[in-house]
């Protein structure tokens, strides 16, 4: 296993929407993926689904992202698993296919290594056992779209062990999941149960002419899913309750239970007539959208929730906070002799996006600030500002900013950003950024930065300390040598008129 829990090489069987999911999340973790799927499209499959994964990352977080992995289809799944330190079987639901496809890789690794069924509902203790050394074979039942959301249910048969549920988890929190570990093995396992009688309920009323599929949706995304988001079921019941909370609620609401409102214990017979109305109304409902126009939108839409919920750091949200700190604390520190700086070497380097033009048909000015941002993260990265210094109640906060710009940068243009650091106390850095653009090197923008370093829990500027001081000082005394920028200390002004 790599640092931070990620394997190195991990191995996966079966490329259909949920394996070709997990491969962009490992991906987009720097992790290599070696891939089996016999479909002679899975390459394309998988290709498109790691595009829209890379957008919808880009749109997700400014946190540093590792270098990509790279992806090897291979022809069978013996080869497949061959050498990986982590495995994950996505083959299709049907019990005698996985349990035969996971017996034959099981003799191929090595017995310490995790070998995880992505089903949705079997019994782990049913598929492991053909298996030689069944104490290694779990469920990790992720949910769809893999490389968004970060719920995956781990489930362990009756012979798994529990350090390999302690490294199934582990591989998970790296890829920044949040894995929910199922206490007794049960059909379904516990999400799908929920999901499931929310998926019979809404049968029942497209098949009694209730509703259609596009009410039933909307009475879901436009209620209490819009909740559930933030609080899920019981939280958001406890509320309900007012000031007197869930005994309260029980008590008003507990007695409708009884009444003979849902047809749980029963499912309506998928008869012809029922599916093809089912099937012509979201049809209709996806007024002609692919399937991959309808994944951007739906990543699209994810990002913006998780965002929101981040800013309130609650649910997904909060995972996706901790998983970025993750990540800006996985990006080493340079020693100062080897930091990128004024002289030549990008300190952060990226690509103007499609979304990032306006109507001019370039870059927005505020991508402009958006990279030079990111450039100063770099920098504090390199001085030591880790998640543990960040977590220590000490930060660097940006006061003042100067941007000039220089040059038009289009969609697709490579950017390089380097720095120079040009003075530095104990509370205090100033700083300077130049962004060239394409493979000329034209400048496109500079800006000159002060950063104040604050203790964020008392909420004021305060003085560096440890190895991040140290670290400011030797690379303020490297950048002393260096000349001034022509553009340093510029401010904004023009002639006034004389005075009548």
């Amino acid at each position: 296993m790599a640092e931070a829990g990620l394997p190195r090489t991990v191995g996966l069987l079966g490329a259909g929407v949920i394996g070709a999911g997990w491969a962009a999340r490992f991906l987009l973790h720097g992790v290599d993926v070696r891939l089996f799927d016999p479909d002679p499209e899975a390459a394309r499959k998988v290709g498109e689904v790691l595009d829209n994964a890379r957008r919808a990352l880009r749109r997700l977080t400014l946190a540093p992202i590792p270098a990509e992995g790279d992806l090897t289809l291979v022809s069978s799944p013996e080869e497949t698993v061959s050498g990986c330190d982590f495995v994950i079987e996505s083959a299709p639901e049907r019990e005698q296919l996985k349990r035969k496809l996971l017996a034959a890789v099981d003799v191929v690794i090595e017995p310490d290594v995790v070998i995880a069924s992505s089903t949705s509902g079997l019994l782990p203790s049913r598929l492991q056992r053909d298996m030689r050394h069944p104490e290694r074979m779990l469920v990790g039942h992720p949910f769809n779209p893999v490389y968004l959301l970060p719920l995956v249910e781990v489930c362990a048969g009756e012979r798994t062990s529990p350090a390999s549920v302690e490294r199934a988890a582990a591989v998970y929190r790296a890829l920044g999941m949040s894995p929910l570990i199922v206490r007794k093995e049960i059909d379904g396992f516990i999400a799908d149960r929920l999901l499931e009688a929310l998926w019979r309920e809404a049968l029942w009323l497209i098949n009694d002419d209730v509703a259609t599929v596009s009410e039933v949706d909307d009475a879901v995304r436009l209620g209490a899913g819009l909740r559930w988001a933030a609080m899920g079921s019981f939280q958001s019941y406890r509320i309900a309750g007012g000031e007197d909370g869930m005994r309260h609620f029980l008590a008003q609401f507990g007695p409708a239970l009884q009444w003979p409102w849902t047809k749980l214990t029963d499912v309506p017979e998928l008869t012809d007539e029922l599916l093809d109305r089912i099937v012509a109304q979201s049809d209709e409902q996806a007024d002609g959208m692919g399937v991959r126009e309808m994944e951007r939108l739906r990543d699209d839409c994810l990002v913006a929730v998780l965002q929101a919920l981040r800013a309130q750091d609650v649910g997904a949200g909060a995972v996706l906070a901790r998983h970025e700190r993750a990540l800006l604390g996985g990006v080493p520190g340079r020693e100062d002799g080897d930091a990128e700086d004024g002289e030549g070497r990008p300190l952060h380097r990226g690509r103007v996006q499609p979304e990032w033009v306006d109507y001019n048909g370039h870059a927005h000015e505020s991508r402009y600030l958006q990279v030079f941002g990111d450039a100063t993260d770099g920098l504090l990265r390199r001085l030591g500002v880790d998640a543990a210094y960040l977590d220590g109640g000490n930060s660097f906060f940006t006061v003042e900013t100067h941007l000039s710009h220089l040059g038009e940068a289009s969609a697709g243009d490579d950017l390089a950003v380097t720095t120079q650091l040009l003075a530095a106390d104990e509370k205090r850095l100033h700083v300077f950024h130049r962004m060239t653009g394409g493979n000329d090197g034209t400048v496109l923008a500079t800006a000159e930065q002060m950063l104040l370093h604050v203790d964020t829990g008392l909420g004021r500027a305060a003085p560096a300390n440890g190895e991040v001081l140290a670290r400011v000082r030797a690379l303020a005394a490297r950048h002393a040598t260096l000349p001034l920028p022509d553009r340093a200390g510029r401010s904004i002004g023009m002639a006034r008129p004389a005075s009548a």
